[in-house]
């Protein structure tokens, strides 16, 4: 048997061609009516997407390091296709041992440059990938605040996802506390939604202090974002919230 090469571009139209091969139509057409936009999928389930990620990896583990992985997602995330973006993205996280600080910045490239147009492609890297670096490197806290501000939305909405692993953790609440105020004022729906999310996993580190800062926070905070970040507490408790961070008239 002919042995596969291993370099990224080989690699990279190896993945693609297995990912063709799984496509599903009925079900690409449905997950792009739900994600609307100019979301494209060939209709993998999640679990096909995590095989084939784990058949290209186990070619390339014994002769890949981080770069070659970084150089696979340059190849697949400009693919407008998610399946695609998600697979460079799952063979990346595996080599999260080795992350240079500097592909934090490489990171911002990707999403700066629109690779990660859609929520669900950004929620696939940030948690793991930005999120490690986060922990390995941790001058790279300060960093990310600036995140917030930009007029992209993808990489507000990283700013925000890219704390989902370490909210279980307390040394971060800070941060997380921290990230998601400087989100308050911002409108956008899929912004609002995201800092509750975090805000409901803050919560299960400790639900004294998410209580304390909603109550705190109260009426600044948008109802959407208070809504997911109370799902949590029992329905008495969700009640008095959302009643105690009414804004008075």
């Amino acid at each position: 048997m002919e042995k596969i090469k291993k370099t990224p571009r080989q690699m990279a139209d190896l993945a693609l061609e297995r990912l063709k091969e799984k496509s599903d139509p009925v079900r690409a057409d449905g997950a792009q009516r739900y994600f609307k936009g100019d979301f494209k999928c060939w209709g993998l389930t999640a679990p096909q997407l995590r095989e084939s990620a784990s058949e290209v990896y186990e070619l390339i583990k014994a002769d890949w390091g981080v770069e070659e992985a970084v150089r696979f997602c340059d190849l697949l995330l400009p693919n407008p296709y998610h399946e695609a973006k998600a697979m460079g993205i799952l063979i990346l996280e595996r080599f999260r041992r080795q992350f240079p600080r500097a592909l934090f910045f490489k990171i911002r490239t990707w999403l700066d440059k629109n690779y990660l147009s859609n929520w669900a492609a950004v929620d696939v890297l940030c948690p793991n990938c930005v999120g490690a670096l986060l922990e390995k490197y941790s001058d790279l806290l300060d960093k990310i605040r600036s995140w917030a501000r930009s007029p992209n939305r993808w990489v507000r909405r990283a700013s925000i996802v890219s704390f989902l692993k370490l909210a279980k953790k307390p040394a971060y609440l800070d941060a997380i506390y921290a990230m998601a105020e400087s989100h308050f004022k911002d409108a956008d729906d899929l912004i609002q939604k995201a800092n509750g999310w975090l805000l409901r996993e803050a919560g299960k580190a400790d639900m004294e202090r998410l209580e304390k800062f909603l109550l705190d926070k109260g009426p600044a905070i948008p109802r959407t974002t208070l809504r997911y970040a109370i799902e949590r507490f029992d329905e008495q408790k969700r009640k008095r919230l959302l009643q105690a961070t009414k804004a008075k008239n």
